[in-house]
């Protein structure tokens, strides 16, 4: 007859190293931080369909993940609203429809989980009740010693019932298992049976146990730790289900299955703590770098290159990061988010900067596109000083304009340099041709003078209306000829100048008399017209605010000028010959407003 061998408490690991028995989920974590919100969502749910199989650690993973992406949203929502100019506490969280269902399948896990520990708990008492009904009926059968034999079969029915019946509270297993070995054993140890069912019972079971310890032994040398200690927690289940054995091998077949199984829980507990020592690197290598970047000025970089290298600096970073593994859990996606936060600050700024550099190369290309068009419509121009002047003013323009897009610089720089040189080139051409024109000038303006020169000699017998009405055509001749080379133009200008002034002498023509004598007649001619008076007086107070103004100029301009070189004499003599002139002007149109104001 069966007997079994006296109850061993189940092995068990502390606290710790039961933690440790989820790090197949680790990588599952890591790897949905990749999922969107609304992928998180859709596993969820997808677990609602079979909630009574889903485990509390999936749910707090995937609520985990998900928070972590919602609140860096609600994060960056918030610091737009205060970049705005917006007070923080004025900031209210959009609403979020993700999380509304998220929340809402949540709630649907919750009251299924809810009703399953229920339906469990109810369960799990009507076992504990039946469990507990068969022990009291294994020991009534114990109490009755002269049918012991009949009670034997009904014995392991019961046996085998209490090893059909589910599970038990937790709080109340223990006791419940020790409460039935013991009874079971006081069966079969304190009354006699028969000896042969006995030991054969324990000869199996012996059988049993030996392959069950052979196994563990083996999980000793099995390389994969995690895989060893959950092996092993299903050879301990297998152990209790198995009866006992005979006592004079009890305790050392069971000393050995103990044996076995604390080697393979030290090496899983070395495992676990080899972990977590990488994990301590883990993070110190991660926080070094998070503080590296953070050290780093996002503000700094001014140029596309500066940015280039600082993104050097921050791929770098990110290739390291990719190289170290997972923190502790409590930390790693606290990390990460740090991480991934500073990165992706660094980037915003970084393609801010692009984009404003790049409207601002555009900007540039047109203002320089602008210059372009407005040289070559400077090129064909004959007016040399007035367009040197303006094309120089557009090259100053054009320095001081930043830089373009690489792939237009060449080209608008080209067409800009070609308006450009067209425009000097043809002015260079030109000025041969001036040279020319300046010594043919020249020539008739010196055969003006000595013409001049030969009316005002003495010996000169030229009738009086004869040599004004040559000295006349002289003069219309010599305002009709052009410019003569610079270094004769003040010398010959300062003969024919004093030339014409002897001959009015000598002739007796007095310009500004006879223009008077013809301004005096054209008033007689207005009569008393008051309005046309009127208009004639306002077109010459016009005229003098003009002249005034003129004067002015010219009068500033001599302040500012130098006679220390040849060219800067020659300038203030031809200012101040245009200053006089002026002056005179002013004096006669004064006269004319006297003149119309005593009509009025």
């Amino acid at each position: 007859m069966e007997m079994l061998e006296s109850a061993q408490a189940p092995v068990t690991v502390d606290a710790e190293t039961t933690a440790v028995a989820g790090a197949a989920q680790d990588a599952m974590m890591e790897k949905d931080t990749n999922l969107s919100k609304e992928e998180l969502l859709a596993r969820l749910k997808a677990l609602t369909v079979s909630a009574d199989d889903v485990s509390a650690e999936e749910v707090a993973r995937i609520k985990q993940q998900f928070y972590a992406q919602h609140n860096d949203e609600v994060r960056k929502a918030k610091a737009a609203f205060v970049e705005e100019g917006n007070s923080p506490d004025d900031f209210i969280a959009p609403d979020d429809d993700v999380e509304i269902a998220f929340k809402q399948t949540l709630s649907e896990i919750k009251d299924k989980k809810a009703e399953q520990r229920a339906r469990i708990e109810a369960e799990q008492a009507k076992n504990l009740e039946r469990k507990q009904a068969i022990i009291a009926e294994i020991a009534a059968a114990s109490e009755d010693a002269d049918n012991v034999n009949r009670h034997y079969q009904r014995v392991k029915e019961l046996q085998a019932e209490f090893k059909e019946v589910g599970d038990v509270p937790p709080q109340n297993n223990t006791a419940l298992w020790k409460s039935y070995q013991d009874t079971v054993e006081r069966f079969y140890d304190q009354w006699k049976v028969n000896k042969e069912l006995r030991d054969y019972d324990f000869k199996k079971n012996l059988g049993e146990k030996q392959l069950l310890l052979a196994e563990a032994e083996k999980l000793v040398e099995e390389p994969d730790v995690i895989t060893a200690f959950r092996r092993l927690q299903e050879l301990h289940d297998k152990w209790r289900d198995i009866g006992p054995v005979a006592k004079e091998v009890r305790e050392e077949i069971w000393g050995k299955f103990k044996d076995a199984s604390a080697e393979v829980n030290k090496r899983y507990q070395a495992h676990f703590e080899e972990r977590k020592k990488r994990e301590r690197e883990n993070e110190d290598a991660k926080t070094a770098i998070c503080e590296r970047i953070e050290a780093l000025d996002f503000t700094a970089p001014a140029t596309f290159a500066a940015w280039d290298e600082m993104t050097k600096t921050i791929i770098a970073a990110q290739e390291e990061w990719k190289t170290l593994g997972y923190a502790s859990r409590k930390v790693n996606n606290e990390l990460f988010a740090r991480f991934r936060g500073l990165c992706d600050d660094f980037f915003g700024r970084k393609a801010e900067f692009f984009k404003r550099t790049k409207e601002e190369m555009a900007e540039n290309l047109k203002r320089k596109i602008e210059l372009c068009e407005q040289a070559e419509q400077l090129q064909e121009s004959t007016d040399w000083r007035k367009t040197t002047d303006a094309i120089v003013a557009l090259q100053q323009q054009w320095r001081k304009i930043g830089s373009v897009p690489r792939k237009n610089s060449d080209e608008v720089w080209k067409r800009f340099q070609t308006a450009c040189d067209t425009f000097f080139d043809r002015k260079k051409k030109n000025a041969s041709g001036t040279r020319k024109t300046e010594q043919a000038n020249l020539k008739v303006k010196k055969d003006i003078v000595a013409r001049l020169k030969e009316l005002n000699a003495p010996e000169d017998a030229t009738p009086r209306d004869e040599a004004i009405k040559e000295l006349q055509q002289l003069r219309s001749t010599w305002q009709a000829t052009g410019h003569v080379p610079f270094k004769e133009k003040d010398k010959l200008h300062d003969e024919y100048r004093t030339v014409v002034g002897e001959l009015f002498d000598k002739l007796d023509i007095h310009e500004h008399r006879a223009r008077m004598n013809a301004y005096e007649a054209t008033v007689e001619d207005l009569g008393d017209d008051r309005s046309k008076l009127s208009r004639e007086r306002e077109r010459l107070a016009r005229a003098y605010e003009q002249r005034k103004n003129e004067l002015q100029t010219y009068e500033n301009n001599i302040g500012f000028l130098s006679s220390c070189s040849k060219s800067g004499e020659s300038m203030l003599r031809d200012i101040e010959r245009k200053a006089q002139r002026l002056r005179d002007e002013i004096a006669e149109i004064a006269k004319k407003i006297e003149l119309v104001s005593s009509k009025l």
